[in-house]
């Protein structure tokens, strides 16, 4: 069989600000088509709702983390730096009072909304904040100042800050501010939130909120051998003859020749050759996902039904959930909607309009499970809206929204989950996933291969059923 690629631990969405480490969004539709960075957006600017000053000038841009009391030039990349903090804007466009810009990193993104600054404000850089009583201060703004979900995630924030504000001081050094850093961001149980960084001369991460199967794999045979394992079963007992692993990241098959089967395990990578993260790598990829998706429901236009199974899903990039939910719709429907803090223009709202091409709208079986997270949760939450998706499976993670990266001044990064996403009836499943309509232990401890296997075997049961 073809050798599976080595699954990622955080999704594309970190890496492109896109998903899933949840993720980019859609323009909003009342502005103008944004344009390349050229000198018409020159400047200084600011953004509330990331608390950045950028300065623009012909198209490269200078980024600082600002508050009232600290103003720092962001970092520059080393080999921890994660992508999330590589990234830049490439698209402007004026917001509609005129006196600001909203800025993209890819079409199709999220736009963010940055006012015009006269100047850099005066602070900027004045002073030297890596001491580790300046750093845990700008780590607990930082947190207070901008992410949504302590209340659903159960962790009184202040309460623990405090308590652990008596552990810092001056020359305490690296290690022990990293482990203070951890012991306040673990609690939170969310994968989308985490710290990055190199800790004498290591690279270390901070992250929880992995679900209950991940660990439990890694303690045990490992992930590498995990998703190889369930791959060769698909090949080898579940599946046709015939089944295909498309870039690593989607499997394809039939069973019984009447049900289809689409395997997708990240929300992205499906082509190569193009710099992650830029707009023609953007392009290359729903290019790619269009190609795998008209071969494969031509394939399947007569099927009985179509089991999509995103039950290993670690998501990834926004705009290819929505290429996705439009594959399986015979009807233009809402398909969720975002806020964010400090944004001071309205929600953003993502319509999914029907594929211009080959759909299935027979019943399709939805499969889910801890595993899945940020891209693949947004799939499914646009997909249970659809009258013929059935959700079974297990609850996913409930870790929505695009990290926000906000280095400090010593280069390490910290991640937090700032967006608020909605289904169009307004639900917000962050910090307590999406339920299954059918429950299915799609991973248990004890056959955590065969148990997927069996769990394919229980929906042929219910197609059959009618």
């Amino acid at each position: 069989m073809p050798s599976l690629f080595k699954l990622p631990t955080c999704t594309l969405t970190a890496i492109l600000a896109l998903a899933a480490c949840n993720g980019a969004n859609a323009p909003d539709v009342t502005y103008s088509e944004p344009a390349p960075l050229d000198a018409q957006a020159n400047g200084v600017w600011y953004s509330s709702e990331k608390d950045w000053v950028l300065e623009i000038n012909d198209g490269a841009v200078t980024r600082w983390e600002y508050s009232p009391e600290y103003c720092y030039r962001t970092p520059e990349a080393n080999e921890a730096t994660p992508m999330m903090g590589q990234v830049e804007y490439r698209l402007y466009r004026a917001a509609s009072d005129g006196h600001a810009i909203r800025l993209q990193y890819l079409p199709g993104d999220a736009s963010a909304y940055f006012e015009r600054m006269d100047a850099l404000p005066a602070h900027c850089g004045s002073e030297d904040l890596t001491s580790e009583t300046a750093l845990f201060d700008i780590f607990k703004n930082t947190m207070a100042g901008h992410y949504g979900f302590f209340e659903p995630r159960g962790v009184d924030w202040y309460a623990s800050v405090e308590a652990a504000r008596l552990r810092v001081s001056d020359g305490m050094g690296e290690a022990a501010l990293w482990q203070v850093f951890s012991d306040l961001l673990i609690p939170l149980g969310d994968s989308h939130t985490k710290m990055i960084g190199m800790v004498h001369g290591e690279r270390a991460r901070i992250q929880g909120g992995m679900g209950t199967t991940l660990p439990m794999v890694q303690a045990g045979m490992g992930e590498g051998a995990w998703v190889m394992g369930l791959v060769d079963q698909l090949e080898t007992d579940v599946l046709d003859e015939g089944m295909e692993l498309i870039a690593d990241r989607v499997v394809v098959g039939e069973i019984d020749g009447r049900v289809g089967y689409i395997q997708i395990f990240t929300m992205g990578g499906f082509s190569s050759g193009e710099m992650p993260g830029t707009i023609e790598w953007s392009q290359a990829e729903l290019s790619a996902l269009a190609d795998i998706m008209d071969d494969t429901l031509t394939r399947f236009a007569d099927h009985d039904a179509v089991i999509f199974d995103l039950s290993n899903n670690r998501g990834g990039y926004d705009a290819v959930t929505r290429a996705l939910a439009a594959r399986f719709t015979e009807a233009p429907f809402m398909g969720y909607r975002v806020t964010v803090e400090g944004e001071p223009e309205a929600t953003t709202e993502y319509p999914i309009e029907p594929y211009d091409g080959p759909r299935f709208t027979g019943p399709v079986y939805l499969m889910t499970s801890d595993v899945t997270v940020s891209g693949g949760e947004i799939t499914t939450m646009m997909m249970k809206q659809l009258p013929n998706v059935t959700h079974v499976g297990t609850t996913t993670r409930g870790a929505f929204s695009t990290p926000l990266a906000k280095p400090l001044p010593n280069g390490w990064y910290l991640e937090l989950a700032n967006e608020t996403f909605q289904t169009a009836d307004g639900v917000v499943y962050e910090g307590r996933g999406i339920p299954p309509d059918v429950e299915i232990n799609i991973y248990p401890e004890d056959a955590p291969i065969e148990g997927h296997a069996s769990a394919i075997g229980r929906i042929m049961e219910m197609i059959d059923a009618g």
